[in-house]
C-alpha cells in the first residue's frame, strides 16, 4: 500500500559501544573520556575520573540473529556482544534499513543520555565541551560516510548558552540537519528554556536551518520521573511498561512549556520536534492549553500573537509509530495538519516496530485522506532535513 514512496525514520538509536571514545582518544585524555567501568557492582559510563554519567547496557532488544527478544532480559543482562551489530555499526545499520525499506534515518543516543544530559554532569565544563565535540565529530563522519542516509543528531553543551551557540554554528558547518537538546538545561546549571537568555541559541538554530529535537527522557528530570512512575510493588517488566507509557506522555510537559514560553513569537521560523512521544494525546493537550490559559491566565494569554494550540501547526512536529487507532491519527491530521507529523520506528529499542515497520503502519496511513500518508512517511522529513 506504500508503494515506492520515500521513507524516513525520524527516531532510531545508537546503542553505544564501550570503546566509542577510548578507541579514538589521544593518550593525554585517554583516562578522562567516557568509558565503561564497574561501580558498586554495576557497569556504568564514567567520565573524567569518577563522574558517573549513567548505567551502561546494550540498550536494545534485537539479538545477533536479528530476532526481537523481551525487553527485561535485553536491558538488564545484555552486553554489546549480545545485541545486533546494527545497533552500533553504521555499515550494518544501513543493511538493516535496506531490508526494511527505509531510505534515511535520524539517530539518537541511548545509555549516554537521550538528550546527551550525561555529558553535563562533569566538574570540568571545558572538558565536557571537548567530549561533546568529540561525539559530534564522530556523528558527522557517520553522516558523511552514509551520504546523508544516517543523520545522527549532534548534542549540545546545555549548561552554557554561549557554548551552545558556538556548537550550533560548528556542527552546521559540518552539515548537521538538526540538533538534539535536553529539555531541562537547568539540571546542568544553565537557565531553563523559558528564559530569554536562550534567544541567541534559538536564533542560531533558525539561521542554520536546524530543527531542535526534544526526545522523551532527554533530561535528568525526565529520567527521574521515569523511575518514579510505577508503584513499587509491580514486577519489573510491568514497571518498564508503565515507565515507557508515561515517558511518552511526559513530552506533553515539553510541548506545553515551549509553547507558553512565547519562544515562537520571538522566533517564528524556529522548528522543533517532539521525538518518540506518539501523537494521540496532542489534540487533547492543545485544546486543554487554550482552555486553561483562558481560564487561569487571561492576561498572559493576551500577550500571545495567537492561541497556544496554533503554534503546533507552525513550529512543532509530532512523531508517529505504533499507534493503530486510525481515528486518533486522523484527528491529529485534522487538528495540526498532515505536514506536522513524522514517521519513526525506534530501532532497536524495546518499543521498535522491527521486523516489519512498514507492514505495521501501512493500513493506518492508507486510510488518511489525499497525500497525508505520503507526507508522514517521508515527504515531511525530506523537506525538514533538506534531503
Amino acid at each position: 500500500m506504500l508503494g515506492d514512496k520515500f521513507v524516513f525514520d525520524a527516531d532510531t538509536h545508537w546503542c553505544e559501544h564501550p570503546d566509542m571514545f577510548t578507541s579514538r582518544a589521544s593518550a593525554d585524555v585517554l583516562d578522562r573520556v567516557p568509558r565503561v567501568e564497574e561501580v558498586d557492582g554495576q557497569k556504568m559510563w564514567v567520565m573524567d575520573g569518577n563522574v558517573v554519567m549513567g548505567q551502561f547496557s546494550a540498550g536494545g532488544v534485537i539479538n545477533r540473529k536479528g530476532e526481537k527478544v523481551d525487553a527485561d532480559t535485553a536491558l538488564h543482562t545484555w552486553g554489546v556482544d549480545d545485541i545486533t551489530e546494527a545497533a552500533y555499526n553504521p555499515v550494518e545499520r544501513l543493511k538493516v534499513m535496506d531490508s526494511l525499506g527505509i531510505d534515511a534515518a535520524l539517530v539518537f543516543p541511548s545509555t549516554l543520555g537521550l538528550g546527551g544530559q550525561g555529558f553535563g554532569l562533569g566538574k570540568d565544563d571545558s572538558f565536557a565541551k571537548y567530549v561533546i565535540s568529540m561525539y559530534n565529530d564522530i556523528q558527522a563522519e557517520i553522516q558523511d560516510q552514509s551520504k546523508n542516509r544516517l543523520l545522527p543528531l549532534p548534542l549540545m553543551p546545555a549548561w552554557s548558552v554561549e557554548a551552545c551557540v558556538a556548537e550550533v554554528k560548528r556542527v552546521a558547518a559540518m552539515g548537521a540537519r538538526g540538533i538534539n537538546m535536553t529539555s531541562d538545561p537547568d539540571d546542568l546549571g544553565g537557565p531553563d528554556l523559558v528564559s530569554t537568555e536562550w534567544d541567541p541559541f534559538w536564533e542560531a538554530c533558525v539561521d542554520a536551518q536546524l530543527p531542535v529535537h526534544f526526545h522523551i527522557g532527554a533530561s535528568v528530570t525526565g529520567m527521574t520521573f521515569y523511575g518514579k512512575y510505577p508503584w513499587a510493588s509491580h514486577p519489573t517488566p510491568t514497571k518498564l511498561a508503565i515507565g515507557g507509557t508515561l515517558l511518552f506522555i511526559g513530552n506533553a510537559r515539553v510541548v506545553t512549556n515551549l509553547i507558553l514560553s512565547r519562544v515562537f513569537d520571538r522566533h517564528p521560523d524556529l522548528q522543533t520536534v517532539s521525538v518518540e512521544s506518539g501523537c494521540g494525546w496532542i489534540p487533547f493537550i492543545l485544546e486543554t492549553l487554550d482552555y486553561e490559559m483562558a481560564e487561569n491566565s487571561p492576561e498572559e494569554l493576551a500577550k500571545f500573537k495567537k492561541m497556544p494550540s496554533e503554534y503546533f501547526k507552525t513550529n512543532m512536529y509530532a512523531t508517529f509509530w505504533f499507534e493503530r487507532n486510525w481515528g486518533q491519527l486522523d484527528s491529529l491530521v485534522n487538528t495540526i495538519g498532515a505536514d506536522r507529523i513524522l514517521f519513526e520506528t525506534d530501532f532497536p529499542h524495546p518499543t521498535c516496530l522491527y521486523p516489519d515497520p512498514l507492514g505495521q503502519i501501512g493500513d493506518v496511513l492508507a486510510g488518511l485522506p489525499g497525500d497525508a500518508g505520503e507526507k508522514i512517511l517521508g515527504a515531511n522529513s525530506k523537506k525538514l532535513y533538506r534531503l
